[in-house]
């Protein structure tokens, strides 16, 4: 999309149980990004379910000089979803994901925009100092992508979160995807475009707490894997010719020392030992196998990634003028 002057660039901030951060973060978003002048401003803050008073803090910002869209979702139904909400409700001509707790800073957003009038079409955010994160955090990101980017056919970039500025060409490309089931970073990546990438170091939160706990980490890898990649299933079929193989020829060495050396006692420890391996290999590729039947029948439903319950809009208040 050729750039224009008037550009709306639409802010979409996901939020679950943000009651303490969300004004605070759409009041320093107005703050910082006004100073981008020649550019009209659009938050949409999409409340994923929360429990607490986001909804209202939210609707108490009096926005001056941008519009404000608040998407309330009938229920919790995860970042994932509420991202893809926050898209669908964005009508502008660039759009930029951030998170609710300003650990993704606005300042960075003019060198996107720079990036965006020189031509290219996804600005990518990346971070150059993790230690903002958790010890858990940090190790599990560097672990998944480092194996993801060896299994996957799509490589996704590394300590690149969901903060990113994406022309309305590739937000479009990505709502059109069909699959309810969405991991956003591989959904970004397969998209392609010209990228460009800005570094920076990511701050602590500005409040609250993290949302994201072990259990979602380990939830959203494996979303990711079995996106994006069919390896876990090769590993499961290699895994097994590999035993079959050794148990064939397993076979075949009691068969020659049988005949060589005579019969010997049986050992139960050995057979038992043999038996629980075997089974332990079959429930994991059982386990394999159904990771990629569940994700084919939530899909095959068709049901919608997210229900909206509601949706507020207010206008600038110096519209007018």
């Amino acid at each position: 999309m050729p750039f224009r002057a008037d550009a709306l660039i639409s802010i979409v901030v996901p939020a679950f149980n943000e009651g303490e951060a969300i004004l605070g973060t759409l009041q320093t978003l107005e703050r910082v990004l006004g100073s981008n002048r020649g550019f009209r401003w659009e938050f949409v803050v999409v409340n994923d379910g929360s429990s607490d008073d986001t909804v209202e803090c939210a609707r108490s910002f009096a926005p001056v000089q941008a519009t404000l869209v608040v998407v309330d979702l009938s229920r919790n139904f995860g970042k994932e979803a509420a991202l893809s909400a926050g898209l669908d409700a964005s009508t502008g001509d660039a759009v930029i994901p951030m998170d609710a707790d300003l650990q993704d800073p606005p300042e960075l957003v003019s060198r996107m925009l720079a990036l965006w009038e020189e031509g290219a079409e996804v600005i990518l955010a990346k971070r150059s100092d993790r230690s903002s994160d958790g010890w858990l955090k940090r190790v599990s990101a560097e672990r998944f992508y480092r194996l993801i980017n060896v299994v996957s056919d799509v490589v996704i970039p590394e300590n690149v979160g969901d903060f990113r500025l994406m022309d309305r060409s590739v937000v479009d490309v990505v709502r059109a995807l069909p699959e309810n089931r969405r991991f956003m970073k591989g959904l970004f990546a397969w998209a392609g475009f010209r990228t460009a990438v800005v570094d920076y170091v990511r701050p602590e939160r500005s409040a609250g707490q993290t949302k994201f706990n072990a259990v979602r980490l380990l939830n959203l890898a494996i979303e990711g894997f079995t996106s994006f990649s069919n390896a876990p299933l090769r590993v499961a079929t290699f895994l097994g010719a590999a035993t079959a193989f050794s148990a064939f020829a397993y076979g075949a060495f009691i068969v020659v020392r049988t005949l060589v050396f005579g019969t010997d006692l049986p050992g139960y420890a050995s057979l038992i030992s043999v038996m629980l391996f075997l089974s332990g290999m079959q429930l994991l590729a059982l386990g394999v196998i159904g990771e990629y039947v569940g994700r084919t029948y939530l899909e095959a439903k068709r049901r919608p990634a997210f229900v909206i319950r509601k949706v507020w809009r207010s206008v600038p208040t110096n519209a007018d003028e």
